[in-house]
C-alpha cells in the first residue's frame, strides 16, 4: 500500500501543477473539431443552442474559481485584465439603458434572457484569454499547444475533404432548422464547413492559425515538427480554399503580407524573400486552379458605381428592397455560386438530392434574371384559404433590390438591411447602442431567431455604442501594441516570429470582421482568446526566464 501512495501522490501534486494546462489543451483541440451538434435548446425557438462545449467552458470555469480561491492563479495579473472588466461593463450598463431607459429590449422574459444569453456567450468567450493564460508556465507546455494546433488544423482539413468527396456529415447551424442537429451532406461544388458550423466560420478560424503554421514550418529546429508544420500549411490553405470565402482569403493574404514584413526584423532579405516567393507562387495556383473560389471573386469585378450606391443606400434602408422580403437567413442560404448550392438533409440510401423548391406541376421554376450570386430561381410560396375553408398554396416570382443585381444578393443583404439597421442603432444611443441581440428586428418587440450583422465594426457600434466599440477593439489593438513590444525580449527566433504570427492573424481577423461577425462565431471566438492568452502567457515566461539567467 505504501509503494502505492507515492505515484498516487505524484500524480496528484501533478496534476495539481498542470490541471490547467490539461484542460486548455484540451478545450483548443475539442471545440474546432467537435461539430455543433446540439443537447437542448436555450431559449425557444432560437438558433443558439446549448451544447457540449460549454458544459465543458463551465466545468473550467469552476475549476479555475478554486484555483482562485487557492490563490494559484491571479486573473488580475493577466495584462488585459482590466480592459476586458471595463468592456464587459460596458456591455452591462448598455444592456440596462436598453431595457430600462431606451426600451430597445422589452422587459419580457424572453427578450431580456436573450440579452443575457449574449452578454453570457461574450464572457464565456474571453474566459479562454485568463485560462489559457494562468495555465501555460513553461516553453514545453507552449510548444505542447503549438503541435496540437498543428494536428487541429490536419484533423480539420482530412474531415473537410471528406466532406467534399466521401459525403461525411455536415452539422450547420445556417438556420433555425439546421441548427436542431440534421445530418447534411455537401454537394459537388459545395462550400466545405469541415467541424465547424459553415464555411465562413472555417474560414476565418483559418486566416488566424495558418500564420502560426507557417512560421513553425520556417523556424521550428526540430525536423519533424517543421515538416509537420508545412503540412498543416499546406492542407490548411487547401482548405482555406474550398471555403471559397472571398473576405477570408482576402484577409489571408494581408496576414501573410504582414507577416513576412515582420519576419524580416528576424532574418535578413535573403532568407526572407525566397520563401516569401514560393508562399505566393503556391498561394496563387492553388486559387486558379482548385476549387470555386476564384469563381466567386468574379461577383466583385464589377465594381463601378459601389462609392455611390454605398453613399446613397448604406445610411438608410432601402428604399427599393424586394417587396417579397426574405428574413435574412432565408436569404442567405440562397447565396452561392453558379455551380454552388447548399447541403442538403442526408436521406439514407439516396445519397444527395436536389434541395431546390418546385412549381405545383412538378417542374422546376423559372423565371427572370437573377442576381449573380443566387444559384436557382425559387418560387415564393403564397398561401390562401377559399369559401370552404380548403387551404391552397400557390407560388408567386420572388423580386429583389437593385443592389442584389447589381453586387450579389450576398452584398445586396448587407447594403439593404444589415448595415443600415447597424447604424440605426447606433444613431439611436451613440454611447452605448441599443443592446445585445438587437439590430435584425423591423419592431422592438420582433423576437428573431439569429442575430448577424456581417460586419463586427458596425454590430458593436450598434449593440454597446461608441463606448462598447472602443472598449473591445482597444482591447484588441493594446494586445498588438503588448505583441509588438515584447517580441523584442525573445532571443528563440521561433518564439519571437509565433508572437509575430499571432499579431498577422489578428490583424487577419480584422480585416475578416468587415464582412462577418467573427469574432462571435463561438469556434473562433473561444480560439481566439486562447490564443491571445497563450501570447500573454509566452511574454511572462520571456520575463520569468531573463529573471533567472
Amino acid at each position: 500500500m505504501q509503494n502505492l501512495k507515492k505515484p498516487i501522490g505524484r500524480l496528484l501534486t501533478w496534476l495539481d501543477n498542470n490541471l490547467l494546462f490539461v484542460i486548455s489543451l484540451f478545450l483548443l483541440v475539442f471545440i474546432p473539431l467537435y461539430p455543433k451538434l446540439p443537447l437542448s435548446d436555450i431559449l425557444p425557438g432560437y438558433i443558439v443552442r446549448l451544447r457540449l462545449e460549454d458544459l465543458f467552458i463551465l466545468l473550467s470555469a469552476i475549476i479555475y474559481g478554486i484555483w482562485w480561491l487557492r490563490r494559484k492563479v491571479q486573473p488580475t495579473k493577466n495584462p488585459l485584465f482590466w480592459l476586458v472588466a471595463i468592456y464587459l461593463a460596458i456591455g452591462l450598463i448598455s444592456g440596462i439603458v436598453a431595457i430600462f431607459v431606451i426600451k430597445t429590449i422589452p422587459l419580457q422574459t424572453i427578450h431580456v434572457a436573450k440579452w443575457a444569453l449574449h452578454f453570457g456567450r461574450r464572457i464565456e468567450y474571453m474566459f479562454m484569454l485568463f485560462l489559457v493564460f494562468d495555465a501555460v508556465k513553461t516553453k514545453n507546455q507552449l510548444k505542447a499547444i503549438l503541435i496540437a494546433l498543428l494536428l487541429v488544423i490536419v484533423g480539420a482539413t482530412i474531415y473537410g475533404f471528406g466532406q467534399k468527396y466521401y459525403q461525411w456529415p455536415v452539422y450547420s447551424t445556417m438556420n433555425r432548422e439546421f441548427s436542431k442537429g440534421w445530418r447534411l451532406v455537401l454537394t459537388e461544388h459545395a462550400r466545405v464547413p469541415s467541424t465547424f458550423a459553415g464555411h465562413y466560420d472555417l474560414a476565418a478560424y483559418l486566416v488566424f492559425l495558418l500564420p502560426i503554421t507557417l512560421v513553425t514550418a520556417i523556424f521550428s529546429a526540430n525536423w519533424v515538427v517543421g515538416k509537420f508544420g508545412w503540412i498543416a500549411f499546406v492542407s490548411g490553405y487547401t482548405l482555406l480554399i474550398l471555403t471559397a470565402s472571398r473576405a477570408s482569403f482576402i484577409s489571408y493574404v494581408i496576414s501573410m503580407i504582414i507577416l513576412f514584413t515582420a519576419i524580416l526584423m528576424i532574418r535578413n532579405w535573403k532568407f526572407v524573400l525566397p520563401r516569401f516567393i514560393g508562399v505566393a507562387v503556391f498561394s496563387t495556383a492553388v486559387f486558379l486552379t482548385f476549387g470555386d473560389l476564384s469563381g466567386r471573386f468574379a461577383h466583385i469585378i464589377n465594381l463601378s458605381g459601389v462609392k455611390g450606391f454605398v453613399e446613397n443606400n448604406i445610411f438608410r434602408m432601402d428604399k427599393n428592397a424586394p417587396r417579397n422580403y426574405l428574413a435574412l437567413t432565408d436569404q442567405l442560404a440562397l447565396v452561392a455560386d453558379k455551380t454552388d448550392v447548399p447541403p442538403v438533409k442526408f436521406i439514407e440510401g439516396q445519397g444527395t438530392r436536389n434541395n431546390g423548391q418546385r412549381s405545383e406541376n412538378g417542374e422546376p421554376a423559372t423565371g427572370s434574371a437573377l442576381p449573380p450570386d443566387v444559384y436557382e430561381e425559387i418560387p415564393l410560396p403564397l398561401s390562401s384559404t377559399s369559401a370552404t375553408g380548403k387551404l391552397s398554396v400557390t407560388y408567386g416570382q420572388r423580386s429583389y433590390s437593385d443592389a442584389a443585381f447589381a453586387y450579389g444578393l450576398s452584398s445586396a443583404i448587407r447594403f439593404d438591411a444589415l448595415w443600415p439597421r447597424a447604424i440605426a442603432g447606433f444613431k439611436r444611443n451613440p454611447f452605448l447602442g441599443t443592446g445585445y441581440s438587437t439590430l435584425t428586428k423591423v419592431q422592438v418587440t420582433d423576437f428573431t431567431e439569429a442575430e448577424s450583422t456581417d460586419n463586427d465594426y458596425l454590430r458593436s457600434l450598434g449593440e454597446t455604442g461608441l463606448l462598447g466599440f472602443i472598449g473591445f477593439f482597444g482591447t484588441i489593438g493594446y494586445t498588438l501594441y503588448y505583441f509588438w513590444k515584447n517580441q523584442f525580449r525573445f532571443k528563440s527566433k521561433l518564439y519571437r516570429s509565433i508572437l509575430m504570427a499571432i499579431a498577422a492573424g489578428v490583424i487577419g481577423l480584422l480585416i475578416n470582421a468587415t464582412y462577418i461577425d467573427v469574432f462571435e462565431a463561438s469556434k473562433v471566438a473561444f480560439t481566439f482568446w486562447g490564443i491571445v492568452g497563450l501570447g500573454m502567457a509566452m511574454g511572462r515566461i520571456q520575463v520569468q526566464e531573463s529573471k533567472r539567467k
